[in-house]
């Protein structure tokens, strides 16, 4: 559980550059590194968004605590 909220963040992040490159550049990271084409997907590449929308479900209660004011260390 220790490494959980890290992990969990640095994927957040790496999905919110994917993002970032898609608005500004038409760049998906994911279908170039799956091998498809801009906003195509394979099993692969719905494996990693599905992994990526779980990290970011999986930080919600780190926000909620954030926002409320408890405990930062967790």
């Amino acid at each position: 559980m220790r490494y959980l909220n890290p992990l969990a963040l640095l994927l957040v992040i790496v999905g919110g550059v994917n993002w970032l490159l898609v608005g500004l550049a038409r760049i998906d990271l994911v279908a170039a590194i799956t091998g498809d084409s801009f906003g195509r997907t394979n099993l692969l590449s719905s494996l990693i968004y599905v992994v990526v929308g779980l990290a970011a479900l999986a930080l919600v209660p780190t926000l909620a605590r954030w926002l409320s004011g408890g405990n930062r260390a967790a």
